[in-house]
């Protein structure tokens, strides 16, 4: 029964090919504008996520806090107040997995092949943990390089371009600030950060190489922040709060003074972040289904003409025996088969508009099955929807009255 309406139901679609075209331009416009917007979202969440996993996992910045002086005053890291010892403190609390003190600074880096100004971060072996970094060849620093205040260097894979093209960094000499220091090791690429940054023009030095001799003046004994490692994200919580009290107690506050440092929470601003891109994704569909109201608006004019024209049909087929229910299902199926084939042309065409917007404009794009299926039920409850109306009135047509229609 199905079966033989809906080869009634493309028959009398196939009769009138070039307006039933016409008819579903509205549907493959409205289902390819959503399908282009909903892969650009997912191109750029998933460009999110991969910036927020390239930071590391779970993580706090501990920075130091600010200074006044008279009625100045500077904004975090204007008072060093966080050493090195304050991260292998915080390293003793239950639920830290890591704890790097960080001493950052610039400089020019000189080998024989070329030079190159980049960042320059005084860090212990675990930043590695912290920021889930790997080597792409050699090896990391260890504690006792640390303690001897070695000038030994790993690099990111932008300074290694840069400094030594395509020979191998491992084993050769670079100066910073007239030092020289030994490269035992290259880390591996990690692509820009949130606020695009290149995270691999950086080269990563003993802290106390940094504080004693690199920057020497500049740290004392301090670092500028400390990153942080919670062993997981609902963990994060009462971990800031045993942070700062441990922080309070060592740098001897009492409790009428402030904090002499700040605990700033990346995983809230990473949340946020993708929340910004998901609500953005869901605008940009919104506005693209605004398309698919437009195309269901054109299914039911047409779909009243169609009633119209085939009113005489409609009464032979009510004298011959068709109940009101079968006539209903019939021009419902027509309906939903415009909306649907309109629906899989918008389909293919929301895909090339997709790999149009990664090839031109070199945005990440993203298809996914989950938005293809929500474009198909979309175009399905169109079709019901706007040709329930012109169903109905085909259905409550008297025998009669339609058999007798000029």
């Amino acid at each position: 029964m199905i079966g033989q309406m809906l080869e009634e139901a493309w028959s009398a679609l196939g009769a009138n090919r070039l307006r039933s075209l016409l008819t579903m331009l509205g549907m493959v416009i409205g289902v390819g504008a959503v399908i282009t917007m909903l892969s650009v979202g997912e191109g750029t969440k998933a460009r999110v996520a991969a910036m927020i996993a390239s930071m590391g996992s779970n993580l706090f910045i501990v920075q130091s806090g600010s200074a006044q002086t008279g009625a100045v005053r500077t904004g975090a890291g204007g008072q060093q107040t966080l050493t090195a010892a304050d991260a292998e403190a915080i390293m003793e609390l239950p639920g830290v997995v890591a704890a790097a003190p960080v001493a950052p600074g610039s400089a020019q880096a000189v080998t024989a092949y070329g030079n190159w100004q980049t960042q320059v971060m005084g860090t212990t072996e675990a930043m590695l943990t912290v920021r889930d970094w790997g080597l792409s060849s050699g090896a990391a620093f260890g504690e006792s390089d640390v303690r001897s205040a070695l000038r030994v260097a790993l690099i990111g894979q932008t300074v290694a371009t840069n400094l030594f093209g395509d020979s191998e960094p491992v084993g050769q000499t670079i100066r910073l600030r007239n030092l020289s220091f030994t490269v035992i090791g290259v880390l591996a690429p990690k692509g820009q950060s949130l606020d695009g940054r290149d995270q691999d023009d950086t080269i990563l030095v003993p802290v106390t190489t940094a504080q004693r001799q690199l920057f020497a003046g500049r740290f004392g004994d301090t670092v500028r922040y400390i990153m942080v490692q919670a062993a997981s994200s609902e963990a994060m919580a009462g971990l800031q709060t045993e942070m700062t009290a441990l922080l309070r107690d060592r740098h001897r506050l009492s409790l009428d003074q402030e904090d002499d440092f700040q605990i700033r929470n990346l995983a809230a601003i990473a949340d946020t972040a993708a929340e910004t891109v998901q609500l953005m994704t869901l605008m940009l569909a919104a506005i693209a289904s605004i398309s698919l109201v437009v195309g269901g608006i054109g299914i039911m004019n047409i779909m009243l003409v169609s009633v119209t024209e085939r009113t005489r049909e409609i009464g032979i087929r009510m004298a011959i025996g068709a109940r009101k229910r079968d006539v209903l299902l019939q021009f419902l199926l027509e309906a939903l088969m415009l909306s649907l084939v309109g629906c899989l042309i918008g389909v293919a065409v929301g895909v090339a508009g997709a790999w149009a917007v990664s090839l031109t404009v070199g945005m990440d794009t993203v298809v996914t099955t989950q938005s293809v299926m929500l474009s198909f039920a979309v175009a399905a409850a169109v079709g019901v929807f706007f040709g329930f109306y012109p169903a109905r009135k085909a259905a409550r047509l008297h025998p009669i009255e339609a058999l007798r229609y000029q």
